[in-house]
């Protein structure tokens, strides 16, 4: 997707440091970073009060600004810059959780190492459940989904622990976790 003229002129203008180019930029991307912010907590069953929200979408904002618009100059344009600015704010939101405290949702305690509950693990009763079921998996596997769901590790801390590419790490998670659904025995098959 090519970029709009009107983002062009965005982007163009908050780094040539426009007046009043980081205002229309925020006008325009406001809504969005809020819509990140929402869906990313949701998917990790968490909620926010309206301060937390607003912080979080803060946060997203001053790592755009940081270094002279540093994220923007590294814009490829490769996609629109909705979605490049959509998986930015979400690595935002994702880091800036793993550091909040626990708060877990329901009755069960399994955390997904980002302060929620990780809704594929949620009908596991504990840790020693899912330590049981890392007996389906390789080694490889068991040793990504421990460090990420027991120990509570972030992706940038298990690649750099078990010596694998960043990126590898989400799809070993889905496969794993797909392999311990079908180990329960209350899981559809």
């Amino acid at each position: 997707m090519s970029l709009s003229v009107i983002d062009r002129e965005i982007l163009e203008r908050c780094l040539s440091s426009a007046p009043r180019a980081w205002e229309n930029f925020v006008d325009r991307f406001l809504g969005l970073m809020v819509h990140v912010v929402n869906h990313t907590t949701r998917s990790r069953n968490l909620t926010l009060s309206r301060e937390e929200r607003e912080d979080l979408v803060a946060e997203v904002f001053a790592v755009i600004v940081a270094d002279k618009y540093g994220v923007l100059r590294r814009f490829e344009r490769n996609s629109s810059l909705a979605t490049y600015l959509s998986v930015i704010a979400r690595r935002v939101v994702i880091r800036k959780l793993s550091h909040r405290p626990p708060t877990p949702v329901g009755g069960s305690e399994s955390l997904n190492g980002h302060g929620g509950i990780d809704p594929d693990l949620a009908r596991f009763e504990d840790a020693e459940e899912i330590e049981q079921l890392l007996r389906w998996l390789p080694s490889d596997e068991a040793k990504i989904v421990k460090m990420y769901h027991l120990d509570g590790l972030s992706y940038r801390e298990i690649s750099d622990q078990a010596g694998i590419n960043e990126s590898s790490i989400g799809p070993v998670l889905t496969r794993a976790r797909e392999k311990m659904r079908r180990a329960y025995p209350g899981s559809p098959r």
